[in-house]
């Protein structure tokens, strides 16, 4: 992955800014002065992504200016020794579709190393960690399971302890934070959309959740990571929080960011969730739905971040949800929609990728034999209540 310098006046990812940054929550990164200290005389590398910056104003989009500096070049410039930075799903810039392969490459004018932990690895190696004092971890999480990022966590967390590395998170608000909710990870389905057994919204911000990692022994063999986070200020549970910057190709706005929980399970199906078209998900469709139930049509598209989306090019029938109220729950009135008015001679779900996402093979069966979302929302509950109970020792935010 070429890069060039991390730009300052310049979009970081070629995604336009959603919003400016709220005034009154604090983000760790620009709390310098909380952690400038612990990277003094150290060589570091950095976790990051085009969401990875420190706020400066408040301007509006359209005024010409972005309201931020990226992270790597305030650490450059304040003389720290950052040495490599480590790019996860998606890539440094945001750009690279889902699931795709993030190649290694070198920042062009600093000559730092951009290291993928989306390609040949996820998990960084002990030869890449040689020689580093630390490493700082500072990715924009949406609460959902299966969103990559917190996997990401952990497989850093995990090399970090077992390479004897201290580790600082930088806590970002989750615009998911404010519900517990989903089929809860089985154990047998552990992997890169789920590494531990959390329900599919988990109420946690990225700082919140490394502590549970650490404190409940969920890394591999056991081990325990030198961790410090670093809390955000002036934010509570309550906060309303809009992302300022899109944190991956297809969540360009608040809208498909709080809609992801539900409809991010259309990934383990044959519909699309609106990839291929400016209303990713925030939208749902395929050409096997009824024709006489969904008036709404759409034509998925090649597009930046989705150059080969479900039915490209086919004429899909679904729903466009860019006006509906995002739901303070997974909810599974458009799954069940979809499946009720489907053609039945064509594959629905893809049931590998499908109890992936759920975490479950439950839930599928639960769809094809006919419960309602009321009914299968009632089955989640007794694992949800155990789960509030841990999470709520690690609780950093009232």
């Amino acid at each position: 992955m070429a890069c060039g310098r991390f730009p300052e006046a310049e979009s970081l990812s070629g995604l336009q800014p959603t919003d400016a940054p709220q005034e009154g929550v604090i983000v760790a990164a620009n709390r310098t002065e909380a952690y400038f200290n612990l990277l003094r005389d150290k060589d570091f590398a950095l976790v990051a992504n085009q969401t990875s910056v420190i706020f400066n104003g408040f301007e509006k989009p359209g005024s010409g200016k972005l309201p931020w500096v990226h992270l790597a070049d305030s650490l450059l410039g304040a003389g720290l020794g950052l040495k490599k930075v480590f790019a996860p799903e998606h890539g440094f810039r945001g750009l690279v579709d889902a699931g795709e392969k993030v190649p290694d490459g070198r920042d062009a004018q600093t000559g730092l190393p951009v290291l993928s932990l989306h390609g040949s690895h996820r998990k960084p190696t002990p030869e890449q960690l040689k020689g580093l004092d630390l490493v700082l971890f500072d990715i924009q999480d949406v609460g959902v399971r299966f969103y990559t990022y917190i996997a990401t966590l952990q497989l850093v967390m995990e090399a970090c302890a077992e390479a004897g590395i201290p580790m600082v998170v930088l806590d970002r608000p989750n615009p998911n934070i404010h519900f517990v909710d989903g089929p809860v990870m089985e154990k047998e389905h552990r992997g890169f959309l789920g590494k531990t057994e959390i329900p599919l919204v988990y109420g946690m911000t990225m700082g919140e959740y490394a502590q549970m990692i650490n404190e409940e022994g969920w890394l591999q063999d056991g081990v325990k990571a030198d961790l410090t986070v670093i809390p955000l200020a002036r934010y509570t549970r309550n906060t309303p929080y809009v992302l300022p910057i899109p944190p991956s190709p297809n969540l360009p706005n608040q809208q498909a960011v709080r809609l992801y929980p539900s409809l991010g399970l259309f990934e383990g199906t044959h519909v699309n969730a609106g990839r291929g078209t400016s209303l990713q998900f925030q939208s749902f469709g395929a050409p096997f739905l009824s024709e006489s139930h969904f008036q709404y049509t759409y034509t998925p598209e090649s597009r930046p971040g989705a150059g080969n989306p479900k039915h490209l090019g086919a004429l899909c029938r679904g729903r466009d949800l860019s006006s509906a109220v995002p739901p303070d729950a997974v909810d599974l009135k458009w799954l069940v929609e979809a499946y009720t008015y489907r053609d039945t001679n064509t594959d629905f779900f893809k049931t590998g990728g499908f109890t992936k996402h759920a975490g479950t093979t439950l839930l599928q069966k639960q769809i094809e034999e006919g419960m309602t979302a009321a009914q299968i929302r009632e089955t989640w509950q007794g694992a949800l209540e155990e789960f509030k109970k841990t999470r709520s020792k690690y609780l950093i935010y009232d």
